[in-house]
C-alpha cells in the first residue's frame, strides 16, 4: 500500500510518517509540504533518513497536486491549525480559507482520479462555539470542571464533547474552514466511490512539535519554561483554568491502519472524535504547575505571577472557551481503541526534547 501524506514536513504529518514506516503493510510513503514553518527543513532531513519521499509543493496549487505519483491513500495532515488564523493579522483570511479547504479539494481530485481513500485530520473546532461557552463551570485543582448540576447541551456532558453536539456556526473561520472540508469529502466519496474518513481530533502534542501561543500549547509552555521566556494567561480572569485534552499523534495510527484496511462500508461511522479525553486533559495552571516542578529555576513561573498581579490581557477573545474535551467512547466501541500515551508521558517527552535543543523555540518560529 502506497501512502500519501500532505503536510508531511509539519510535526504531525512527519511523526505519522515515521510510525507508518515501520508498518509492514505499507510499501511506500510520500509526502508534500510547502516548508512554510520554521523547522520543517529539520523533518525533512529526518524523513530522508527512513527512506521517505518529500516533495516540495503546495497543494493550494491544483497542479502540484496533479504531479503526484499515485498513491492508495492520502492523509491529509497540512492545515493552519490555530484558531486565530484569518483574524489575528498574521495571515489573511484568503490564505486560511485556501490553505484549509482549497487544498482538500485539491486532494479529493486527486483521490477521485486514482480511486485513493481520503482520510482528513480535522479538529474539535468544529464544533459550535456559544454553548460550550456558556457552560457553568466548577473550580478544581486550579482548573474548570463542568458543574454536573446544569442541564447539559445535546452532545455534551462531563465525560466531553461527542459527534452528536452541534457543528453551527460560530466556530471560528478556521473550525469553519476544515468542516466545510469535512462536508466536501464525504461529498466527493459518495458521489465518486472513494473511503472517506473525518476524523476530529484533540489538541495534538508531542516532542518536536512547533509550538507558539495559538497551538502547540503544551510544547510551546514546556520549551518557555526550559528557555526562560515569560508566558501570560489570557481570558477567563487570567486564571489558567482553561482545559484541553492532549493526544500524541502516534496514538492515530492504530485507527488508521484499520480504516485504511475496511475501505467503503456502511458498518462503521465515518466521523469520529480521536482524542485523549477526560484522563488526559489539563488546564494551563496544571501545566504550569508541572513545569515548574520540572523546571525549578526557571524565571518563567515568576514572569507568569507578576503578570498575573498586574492584570495585563484578561479580556476574553470571541473563540476562547473554558473547557473542550473531546468524547472518543465512539472510537474506542468501534475500532476497540485507547489512548497508549498517558498526559504525562507526552509531557515527559516534550521535556526531553527541549532539554537536547535548547533553540527549538526560535527555529519554530
Amino acid at each position: 500500500m502506497r501512502v500519501l501524506i500532505t503536510g508531511i514536513c509539519g510535526f504531525v504529518g512527519s511523526t505519522l510518517a515515521m510510525e507508518l514506516a515501520r508498518q509492514s503493510g505499507i510499501s511506500q510513503i510520500i509526502g508534500i509540504d510547502n516548508f512554510s514553518r520554521g523547522g520543517s527543513e529539520t523533518n525533512r532531513r529526518r524523513l530522508l533518513d527512513q527512506g521517505i519521499s518529500v516533495i516540495s509543493g503546495d497543494i493550494r496549487n491544483a497542479s502540484d497536486v496533479d504531479s503526484l505519483p499515485q498513491a492508495d491513500v492520502v492523509i491529509d495532515a497540512a492545515a493552519n491549525p490555530s484558531v486565530l488564523a484569518g483574524v489575528d493579522g498574521k495571515t489573511s483570511s484568503r490564505q486560511l480559507i485556501e490553505n484549509n479547504l482549497y487544498g482538500t479539494i485539491n486532494l479529493l481530485e486527486y483521490c477521485k482520479r486514482h480511486s485513493a481513500a481520503f482520510t482528513l485530520l480535522s479538529t474539535s473546532r468544529v464544533y459550535s462555539i456559544p454553548k460550550l461557552a456558556q457552560l457553568k463551570m466548577t473550580i478544581k485543582e486550579n482548573a474548570f470542571v463542568p458543574d454536573s448540576n446544569q442541564d447539559f447541551p445535546p452532545g455534551i456532558s462531563a465525560s466531553g464533547v461527542t459527534e452528536a453536539y452541534s457543528t453551527s456556526p460560530p466556530v471560528s473561520l478556521y473550525g469553519s474552514s476544515k468542516f466545510a472540508s469535512e462536508h466536501l469529502a464525504i461529498e466527493y466519496g459518495l458521489s465518486f466511490g472513494f473511503p472517506v474518513w473525518i476524523n476530529r481530533c484533540g489538541v495534538l502534542a508531542g516532542p518536536g512539535q512547533f509550538g507558539h501561543p495559538a497551538q502547540g500549547i503544551f510544547a510551546y509552555w514546556i520549551h518557555s519554561f526550559r528557555e526562560g521566556k515569560p508566558l501570560r494567561y489570557i481570558g477567563f480572569g487570567g486564571s489558567g483554568y482553561q482545559v484541553r485534552d492532549c493526544l500524541h499523534p502516534r496514538d492515530l495510527v492504530p485507527i488508521l491502519n484499520l480504516q485504511f484496511e475496511e475501505g467503503l462500508t456502511e458498518n462503521k461511522p465515518c466521523i469520529v472524535n480521536i482524542s485523549g479525553g477526560i484522563e488526559n486533559s489539563m488546564s494551563l495552571a496544571q501545566l504550569t504547575s508541572w513545569c515548574s516542578q520540572r523546571y525549578p529555576d526557571s524565571p518563567t513561573a515568576k514572569l507568569l505571577a507578576d503578570s498575573c498581579k498586574v492584570g495585563s490581557p484578561n479580556q476574553d477573545r470571541p473563540f476562547d472557551i473554558p473547557w473542550m474535551v473531546l468524547d472518543s467512547r465512539l472510537a474506542q466501541r468501534t475500532w476497540n481503541w485507547n489512548v497508549s500515551t498517558p498526559v504525562g508521558k507526552v509531557l515527559e517527552q516534550i521535556a526531553d526534547y527541549a532539554d537536547q535543543h535548547p533553540n527549538h523555540l526560535l527555529l519554530s518560529h
